[in-house]
């Protein structure tokens, strides 16, 4: 697929060196030449330097020749006026990047869509959404909902105190009467595992699960891990994500929210009604004590420095807090993050790679899910009639060491497949892949 990233920021340079290695033909255009030759050296693909809204250096990027047009230049102006002029200069499907709410309501989209922009992503909600997923469910590190919350995947620490730990897949599958999740996923000292039945838990393990609503509890109890009701929330940084945050859950739990630019404190304690607004620098100590940050139940760390976010969260941490989540943009600090017990790490590279990426597969793909620490792909998959995936039953269909089919919605229906489990055309299929295998799969599907 040919596929033109406009804009060398931090999104656009992360899905440059995504779509490269999926062996797409990548081309990224940006005004700033520098930037540009940094990345020409260390990656394979095509950089062209040009103004973003010129019709002259969009053509001669070719743009009439993309298959995938996504603008994510820092301004959403630009963004926009970008993506429709290459919809007129014959890019086949576009993706704009926006930071204005209201352009993403249902009445709007199809405004949009007469404009000829395909799909808008505001990465920033998207970030805050996860943020919030992570409140509603404690000891877990990630959390993301298909079709409507019928099939969950979760991310979860497994200790030496799980009744799983030490036991392989097959012999945790046995535990129960009824299979409640499977395991699809697991990082292993930053390594990668698609795991089958032989594979063992071990101590530090972070493992990803399938699960429905009703088996979420075995989960958690299998994992080891106890609950508690979330009441109080502090929030360090009063960012767009900090913001939203605030807003969609200050009717919920008890919120503070500390921000150190004076002005921005004033401003967002007029827009936010329940929410007490703290002006002052999260990094002091003392003020975090003063307003009581031992009596929290959850602690956001959402400021605009990764290092900041981090360290604060070990802070809250250290005092008490049961539940910490950091906003890290620099990916090189995840793994770190990760190591000193961070529990829950948003990074909105990541998540608008995953909205983007599914333009980019052949299948019939509803949603696509690039998790945090492992170098897998998440995909909701619906099966076409006929498709080598509804011939036989799971066992007998050969599927690649590197894919696990985690779930499936049938209808109103969830399903944990087992081995005997027969695929059916038009469910929908929660598939868990390395980047090796997803041309393999995507065969199987159509």
């Amino acid at each position: 697929m040919r596929i033109l990233i406009a804009g060398a920021g931090a999104v656009g340079t992360h899905l440059a060196k995504m779509l490269c290695n999926a062996n797409h033909d990548v081309i990224l255009m940006d005004e700033d030449g520098e930037k540009l030759k940094a990345l020409d050296s260390h990656f394979d693909l095509m950089t062209i330097e040009g103004n973003l809204t010129s019709l002259e250096d969009l053509k001669e990027a070719n743009v009439k020749q993309c298959d995938l047009f996504i603008a994510v230049p820092p301004y959403q102006d630009m963004s926009i006026l970008s993506a429709i002029l290459a919809t007129k200069l014959g890019a086949k499907t576009t993706v704009a990047r926006v930071n204005n709410h209201e352009y993403l309501l249902p009445e709007n989209k199809e405004f949009f869509k007469q404009l000829g922009i395909d799909e808008l992503i505001y990465p920033e909600q998207l970030a805050a959404d996860e943020i919030i997923m992570s409140l509603k469910q404690v000891g877990i590190r990630q959390m993301y909902e298909f079709s409507d919350g019928k099939l969950l995947l979760v991310g979860l620490k497994v200790r030496d105190n799980a009744p799983l730990m030490n036991k392989t897949l097959a012999e945790a599958a046995g535990m129960h009467s009824t299979r409640e999740y499977n395991t699809v996923a697991i990082n292993r000292e930053g390594t990668t595992i698609i795991p089958r039945g032989e594979v063992r838990f071990t101590h530090n393990d972070l493992v990803y699960f399938i699960t429905t609503r009703s088996g979420l509890s075995q989960v958690l109890a299998d994992a080891g891990k106890k609950q508690f009701d979330i009441k109080n929330v502090m929030i360090l940084g009063g960012s767009r994500i900090g913001k939203k945050v605030a807003k969609s859950i200050e009717e919920i739990y008890n919120v503070k929210l500390i921000e150190i630019d004076k002005e921005k404190s004033a401003r967002l304690a007029d827009f936010l009604e329940h929410t007490l607004v703290i002006s002052g620098d999260g990094r002091n100590l003392e003020l975090l004590k003063d307003e009581g940050i031992q009596k929290m139940d959850a602690f956001i760390a959402v400021t605009a420095n990764a290092e900041v976010n981090i360290l604060a969260c070990q802070m809250a941490k250290k005092m008490g807090v049961r539940k910490t989540v950091a906003e890290v943009e620099n990916t090189d600090y995840i793994a770190l993050a990760d190591n000193i017990g961070i529990g829950t790490i948003v990074n909105k590279k990541l998540i608008a790679a995953s909205h983007i990426y599914r333009h980019t597969l052949k299948a019939h793909v509803s949603r696509v899910k690039c998790l945090t620490f492992v170098q897998a792909e998440v995909m909701e998959l619906i099966a076409q009639p006929g498709s080598k995936i509804t011939r036989e039953p799971l066992r007998e269909l050969n599927i690649p060491n590197d894919v696990t089919i985690g779930g499936i919605i049938r209808g109103d229906m969830a399903i944990i497949p087992t081995g005997d489990t027969v695929i059916m055309a038009d469910d929908r299929v929660v598939v868990i892949a390395l980047s090796s295998a997803i041309a393999k799969i995507e065969k199987m599907f159509n």
